[in-house]
């Protein structure tokens, strides 16, 4: 059983930073993949990067050079460092969880770049 808890989320203008943060919990050993998902208003949910155990990540092309994830594998924790914002990335993110073969989705949490 693993829980999720999502933070860093909220109001930012075009060109500023976020950094949104995931934390896992339970009885852990070693969490396979770690990923952000993103998804607007009327869109589908879609990656937006993840990070495997050890360490290799995949962004999407939207986001590659502005964002980038990280993983503390002691922590169970997850981040995903966010530059230069642009309007186009609002959106709800997801932090999502593989662990063995189970996969674990967080609540979410709001993401607002203003123009």
């Amino acid at each position: 059983q693993v829980q999720l808890v999502e933070s860093g989320g909220g109001l930012v203008q075009a060109g500023g930073s976020l950094r949104l943060s995931c934390a896992a919990s339970g009885t852990i050993f070693s969490i396979n993949v770690m990923g952000w998902y993103r998804q607007a208003p009327g869109k589908q949910r879609d990656l937006v990067a993840d990070i495997t155990s050890d360490g290799s990540t995949n962004y999407a092309d939207s986001v590659k050079g502005r964002f980038t994830i990280s993983r503390d594998n002691a922590k169970n924790t997850m981040s995903l460092q966010m530059n230069s914002l642009k309007p186009e990335d609002t959106a709800v993110y997801y932090c999502k969880v593989v662990y063995r073969y189970f996969t674990y989705w967080g609540q979410g949490t709001q993401v607002t770049v203003s123009s």
